[in-house]
């Protein structure tokens, strides 16, 4: 791959790259593995940057995964939102002009199958219009052990409760021999994937993520990358892809990786995340995590999406990481800024306002 030159754009567009080819992408200049990530973009999604308004309410902070990344899992005694709690904060985000709801806690064992279904359902009867994207895989394998039911069963029962897609939380890294360090307790990769295909089986469209920064490899980044283009080649199910950075702040973790990575190694990942991501179309940047300067510049390294204005987040503020939610006009001013069209979707990457 190093013996081509940057200008053969068009190799890279449908090509299916070998693990040995996308590790040399790491070795390129920066500007250079940009280049062809935002030539690929251009083609796949031409100059259009969208986002989505959004809000993610943590029902819980009480989980038995105790993640070493994780600052925001109870240490003591946790708390439990309510189901009048949640509605509150929903029908907030919908005056707020929010049209999706992430839903996103931890392994509760007091919350079984049936809180869930009762929740989605309540939702729906009084906001109809509302697409809950709610519950990342971690979260149905524990309910399903839970339930001493299938990962099928489960989502099959949240589906006809109200259920409409899956955020792609808790990858991590798809590789066991890192998750064993950083997650031990989490599912392991293969139930991950297993979840994600047997939702797509359902017509349950999904995202897809990967945290890094933080004990993984080259190697395991282009793996993690190469095992989700596999599952995208046989179910076509994955919306988009979300690379962010571990933030190190108040986990365990930060005895060891005291900062997150650079921008430019962000950057980097994103564009060799769009280069071997050859059948993705969306690939989402992280304000949350890299400010809104980085993840501008982001859209000429592969991105096209700037994510969701985030009308509450409680994850990473946990790490002491700044927050607060965008706003739209914030979002338009800084695509504009660039000479970027802009546009307001849905879930499913419909227009649903121009600006």
């Amino acid at each position: 791959m190093n013996s081509r030159s940057t200008a053969e754009i068009t190799d890279y567009l449908n090509e299916k790259i070998t693990k040995k080819d996308a590790l040399e992408l790491f070795s390129l200049p920066i500007h250079a593995v940009g280049r062809i990530a935002d030539e690929i973009r251009k083609v796949k999604c031409g100059d259009l940057v969208t986002f989505v308004n959004d809000t993610n309410i943590n029902y819980t902070n009480i989980c038995l995964s105790k993640c070493r990344f994780c600052a925001f899992y109870a240490r003591e005694k946790g708390y439990v939102l309510s189901h009048e709690e949640i509605l509150r904060k929903v029908g907030y985000a919908v005056k707020m002009g929010a049209t999706q709801i992430m839903l996103q806690g931890g392994m509760n064992p007091d919350l079984g199958l049936e809180w869930f279904e009762e929740l989605f359902r309540k939702i729906k009867a009084r906001f109809s219009s509302v697409h809950i994207h709610s519950l990342s895989p971690p979260e149905i394998v524990f309910l399903a052990k839970l339930e001493r039911s299938s990962i099928r069963e489960v989502l099959d029962r949240l589906k006809a409760a109200g259920l409409d897609s899956l955020p792609g939380g808790g990858a991590e890294i798809l590789v066991d021999s890192v998750r064993r360090k950083i997650s031990p307790n989490k599912c392991s990769s293969d139930e991950w994937l297993r979840v994600m295909e047997t939702a797509h089986s359902l017509n349950m469209p999904t995202t897809a993520t990967m945290m890094f920064g933080h004990v993984e490899s080259d190697g395991d980044i282009v793996e993690h990358l190469i095992k989700i283009r596999e599952l995208q080649e046989k179910t076509g199910g994955f919306t988009a892809f979300i690379p962010w950075t571990f933030q190190p702040g108040n986990t365990e973790l930060y005895a060891e990786i005291k900062r997150p990575v650079s921008p430019l190694r962000y950057l980097q990942v994103l564009a060799i995340s769009r280069i071997v991501l050859n059948n993705f179309r969306n690939i989402q940047a992280s304000w949350l995590t890299q400010g809104f300067e980085i993840a501008t510049l982001s859209l000429f390294f592969g991105a096209n999406d700037f994510g969701g204005t985030m009308l509450e987040e409680n994850v990473v503020r946990a790490t002491g990481k700044d927050f607060r939610p965008a706003k739209i006009e914030e979002i338009v001013k800084a695509v504009k800024a660039v000479g970027r069209p802009v546009a307001l979707r849905d879930t499913y990457y419909n227009i649903l306002e121009w600006f």
